[in-house]
């Protein structure tokens, strides 16, 4: 096209031998327009990470491009020399990274690396640096400016380190920003927010803007153009409204598909005896301190009281800091209330010592949310999940051949046992995680955030095992999670946690529909692609979900 900053032209990605496929990503080609969000979507594996990348001179060990142009400027970035590679970095085509707690030196306070843009390009004095960081900080909206420039990764939020890196990105006022999946890990309030500041500077800017996802919702809110890929190819093409009305490929059609689209499903009360009491809960958290400085405290559970009965499903939702996932592990005992009591059928958790709770702690089990990091990568599969059950007194053989049993019940089959962790995906690896946590007959899984980091149509596959298991086995979950769509897919109960404290608690309908709480409906309206989601469910059906 005539206004195309970016052609790239039928680029192939080469892996090293041994790999599943040969290639990464195999003849794409699209352009990339001045003033425009370009969308690339796709599931992990599809290479659309691997072709931002590329464009960087960012590519693994062992990765190569084949063949293929990629023309900014009349030069060809892909045969760049490494000098002219690192000018260009930052300067003319910047970059966010999807996790910004491993993109940012934890050693070095946010105004000192934002200053260290400019040091490598050799502009400006010390104090220009210094100047532009904090002007940088408070263009992409954080709060505090003159205190977060002093703050080190560690001491700021999710979305605030996301904030950095934009700011980072931004520094020598690039023409190309190349976004990749830098609003998968936050929370919906939060990615709300990043999403308006990244049109803001695409309005305010001119910049073209390279947007990769891998959900729709993201698309809907953004998007002036979309491509789908798949398997390293390009699928599907075109004006993003045009594909998001009407799909022309099966693939794209699925990834829709594979969205909650605020449909609440039809679900009848569940009346049976507690299988997890929460009483008067009480966490603070107290930091620094001395003998010329006033400490801090923090609320992170605040008197919070909730029951779940025997095979019911009640969705935790808030935003990051709300103090959920500190409730979901005050119950398992990985973090020990101050007070309160936590009763697993009959028996209060919270006062147990050390040697009692390894006795009782196989009532309550964990699925975390990162199933790259919560398996050990020493272990096989058959280790994983049988050691807990050995640890418990069962024999070997029996454990064994449970875990093998589980393996079949989660999808995978017997044979996943005798792999290792970085053999499986990450839908396989949550799937493993569930496996574990069931080889101990737990009364209660915690799920904490169990679907938030994966594709859009793993987490519809891991909400639906997790739907059918609950059927087979009548498991009791506190389903932790900051989506409340997600929650509705499988939960018979929402409760909403807000700065420590439960502020509505109400069946899955009443408050997916009927919100009391401002902060409810502020959640609901936050989720990216939400009026999209809605719209396309009265489509579909001829009626509101």
């Amino acid at each position: 096209m005539s206004n195309a900053i970016l052609s790239i032209h039928d680029l192939t990605i080469d892996l090293p031998r041994g790999a599943d496929r040969p290639h990464a990503v195999e003849d794409v080609s699209f352009d990339l327009n001045t003033g425009e969000i370009l969308c690339v979507v796709g599931e992990s594996g599809s290479g659309k990470s691997m072709t931002a990348n590329a464009l960087m001179g960012l590519l693994p060990d062992g990765v190569t491009v084949g063949k293929g142009r990629a023309m900014f400027d009349g030069a060809d970035v892909l045969t760049l020399s490494e000098v002219k590679k690192q000018a260009m970095r930052g300067a003319r085509i910047g970059m966010i990274f999807q996790e910004p707690m491993t993109a940012l030196n934890p050693l070095m306070r946010i105004g000192e690396q934002i200053a260290e843009v400019f040091e490598a390009h050799k502009l400006h004095t010390r104090a220009e640096r210094r100047a532009r960081a904090l002007a940088l900080v408070k263009e992409v909206g954080l709060p505090d400016p003159e205190k977060i420039v002093r703050a080190y990764p560690f001491q700021l939020s999710g979305g605030q380190r996301q904030r950095a890196m934009i700011a980072m990105a931004l520094a020598l006022e690039p023409e190309i920003l190349i976004a990749d999946e830098p609003t998968t890990a936050l929370d919906v309030t939060t990615q709300a927010q990043i999403l308006r500041l990244i049109l803001a500077l695409r309005d305010d800017r001119g910049m073209a803007v390279m947007f990769i996802t891998h959900d729709f919702g993201v698309v809907a809110e953004i998007a002036d153009r979309v491509i789908v890929m798949r398997h390293g190819l390009i699928v599907e093409a075109g004006m993003a409204q045009q594909v998001l009305e009407s799909p022309q490929h099966d693939y794209t059609r699925a990834l829709l598909d594979a969205i909650p689209t605020g449909k609440v499903p039809e679900l009848a009360a569940v009346h049976a005896p507690p299988a997890l009491e929460i009483r008067n809960l009480n966490k603070i958290y107290r930091t620094g301190g001395g003998l010329f400085r006033t400490g801090r405290e923090v609320r992170a559970v605040n008197d919070v009281t909730l029951t779940i009965a025997k095979g019911e499903v009640v969705g935790l939702v808030g935003e990051s800091g709300s103090g959920k996932s500190t409730l979901g592990r005050a119950v398992v005992r990985l973090v020990t209330p101050d007070s309160g009591q936590v009763l697993v059928g009959g028996v209060d958790l919270a006062a147990l010592d050390t040697a009692e709770l390894r006795k009782q702690r196989h009532r309550v089990q964990m699925v975390f949310q990162d199933p790259y990091a919560s398996l050990n990568p020493r272990h096989r599969v058959l280790r994983s999940l049988s050691d807990g059950p050995i640890a418990k007194g069962v024999p070997k053989a029996q454990a064994n051949a449970r875990a093998r049993e589980l393996l079949d019940i989660v999808g995978l089959g017997a044979d996943a046992a005798t792999r290792f962790p970085h053999e499986f995906s990450g839908g396989q690896r949550q799937r493993i995680g569930i496996a574990r946590a069931l080889a101990m007959d737990p009364e209660l899984i915690i799920a904490d955030e169990a679907v938030s980091a994966l594709d859009v149509s793993i987490q519809a596959q891991v909400l639906e095992l997790l739907a059918e298991l609950r059927r087979k086995m009548g498991l009791s979950i506190l389903f932790i999670t900051h989506d409340l769509r997600v929650a509705a897919q499988v939960c018979d109960r929402i409760a909403v946690m807000q700065h420590g404290r439960l502020v509505e608690v109400g069946a899955v309908r009443d408050v997916f529909h009927s919100p009391k709480e401002t902060y409810t409906r502020e959640l609901l309206a936050a989720v990216p692609g939400a009026k999209w989601a809605v719209d396309t469910a009265v489509t579909k059906q001829g009626a509101p979900a």
